[in-house]
């Protein structure tokens, strides 16, 4: 299932990137793989790298009202967790991506975490892009051998906006929809 992007929202680099996810969406042995040249430079995966696996995360992410950090008296709301179906090209659940920590795990059981290394902005609505590097992972599958992973492609995904973070409503929690690609690489 493909929903529309708010494109006009996006910024010119985002609506690429976002036109050029949906572009390699389709399925069959012709299908091109992810073209990572139109996002920022700080989120492109290394050369000697390649495509292992493209997902479509899909499901929430959990805001808590917190203190703000070296401000007294001010709270905000902090990111908390993901909790997500990952589905790949064609539409079948091929795994999940929870935390803390962040994991992205296969549903052949291997699974990872991995270390931030940059994030961009991709819109005002949306998660900023992602690249992360990866610790190795536990189990044999689909997650072994995966160097880098790259979250484009947004959909929501940010602090809440219609609830207000106040010193009265401190420890309340928010749940928010998002949709993000989920982009595995391997040393080639």
């Amino acid at each position: 299932m493909h929903t529309t992007r708010p494109i006009a929202a996006l910024g010119a680099a985002s609506a690429v990137a976002v036109l050029t996810a949906c572009g390699s969406m389709s399925s069959g042995s012709m299908a091109p793989a992810f073209n990572q040249s139109t996002l920022p430079p700080t989120i492109q995966v290394p050369a000697g790298n390649k495509v292992a696996m493209e997902t479509v995360g899909k499901g929430d992410i959990t805001y808590e009202c917190k203190d703000k950090a070296n401000a007294p008296g001010q709270t905000e709301w902090v990111f908390v967790g993901p909790d997500a179906k990952l589905w790949d090209r064609g539409g079948k659940q091929v795994g999940k991506y929870y935390g803390p920590p962040a994991t992205w795990e296969s549903n052949d059981g291997s699974k990872l975490t991995a270390t931030q290394l940059a994030v961009a902005p991709s819109g005002p609505t949306s998660l900023p892009f992602q690249l992360v590097k990866a610790n190795p992972a536990t189990g044999t599958g689909a997650m072994t051998g995966v160097t880098y992973i790259q979250r484009v492609a947004l959909q929501g995904g940010v602090a809440p906006t219609g609830v207000a973070c106040t010193p009265a409503n401190k420890g309340q929690k928010e749940i928010v929809k998002y949709q993000a690609d989920y982009i595995f690489w391997k040393a080639s």
